[in-house]
């Protein structure tokens, strides 16, 4: 009995590889093995920087919270000390948010927060 190769899925296992590749450099973009590695490699940062996003997200709103409190006579730490103690349940996308957009409502928050 003939030995079957199966080409239609290895075919299609490889375009699968080369097409995501595409505008990759050199012999990134249409030599398999150097593809394969290469978007392993690239599916691994991706991986890796949704989760870095995540944090540098809450680095970027820690740092405008943190601005926009000294502008009202206190500190990040201080201010989100006195939000938990009164019980102000708001996270820091939205406090960062009232910090660039409306300085007046933060500014109300943080009177509120004591």
């Amino acid at each position: 009995m003939p030995r079957s190769k199966n080409a239609v899925a290895s075919r299609k296992r490889r375009k699968k590889i080369l097409k995501a590749t595409k505008g990759f450099f050199g012999a990134r973009r249409n030599v398999y093995t150097v593809a394969k590695n290469t978007l392993e490699k690239a599916m691994m940062y991706s991986y890796i920087d949704r989760r870095k996003k995540k944090r540098n997200f809450r680095r970027l709103w820690i740092a405008r919270i943190n601005a926009a409190a000294r502008m009202n006579g206190t500190t990040y730490s201080r201010l989100v000390n006195k939000l938990s103690k009164a019980n102000i349940m708001l996270n820091r996308k939205t406090l960062a948010d009232l910090a660039l957009n409306h300085p007046e409502a933060f500014k109300a928050v943080v009177a509120a927060a004591g």
